[in-house]
């Protein structure tokens, strides 16, 4: 009995450090997969935190161009018809004929509809843009405003007028971020008896910011 009692503590003995290793290996795999996958993004969020901080002091030329022409007059017949049954959005062979004009997506976007005219606004990632149709005479303008690529980088940390699929990106890129963060803190914690600065600069990382909020933020 006292032999068998032996044995199965010299198996479970010989099995913790090996589910111990087990594990640190999975999470070591986690961290460097979810760092390999967010690593560009922490840098274009870190670069991008930087220049926004310091928008104002970083000069840009916006840069302005204006587009005209005149719709076909099958076309102007097309909006009008969609004015009366008052449509959210330009009809794809409107849409296709101005990028064509102009060089530039229109999309499926919602119209604002008035008496004499039709307006689409079409803001961007560091640009603002906006087309208006005369209802009577068949013109089109189009203006569109660019801000430099600072701007653009901007305003894709803020996920401004970026899309549905950017905003996706986002999310995802910050569930990696999260894993990344997660898998570092029990990193840590393993190693932490050997490193005795491991958890004062771990804390000194969480009170920094909040005296900085309590002290000097007001």
């Amino acid at each position: 009995m006292t032999n068998e009692r032996s044995a199965d503590l010299s198996t479970n003995s010989r099995v913790k450090p090996k589910r111990r290793a087990s594990w640190t290996r999975t999470i070591i795999a986690w961290h460097w997969i979810s760092s390999a996958i967010s690593l560009v993004g922490m840098l274009l969020f870190a670069i991008t935190g930087i220049t926004l901080n310091h928008a104002s002091q970083i000069e840009s030329k916006p840069v302005t161009e204006t587009f005209t022409t005149e719709l076909p007059q099958e076309l102007q017949t097309l909006i009008s018809t969609q004015k009366h049954e008052g449509t959210a959005a330009l009809h794809d062979d409107v849409t296709s004929w101005l990028r064509v004009q102009f060089s530039r997506s229109i999309g499926a976007r919602n119209v604002e509809w008035s008496e004499h005219e039709v307006y689409v606004s079409i803001p961007g990632p560091g640009s603002d843009a906006w087309l208006a149709i005369d209802l009577e005479s068949g013109n089109v303008e189009y203006e569109q405003t660019r801000r430099g690529w600072v701007s653009y980088l901007n305003d894709l940390h803020k996920g401004r007028n970026t899309g549905e699929t950017w905003k996706w990106f986002l999310d995802l890129f910050a569930v990696a971020t999260l894993v990344f963060c997660l898998t570092g803190l029990l990193l840590l914690a393993k190693h932490a008896k050997r490193r005795h600065m491991t958890w004062p600069l771990v804390a000194l990382g969480l009170v920094a910011p909040l005296l900085v909020v309590i002290l000097l933020i007001h």
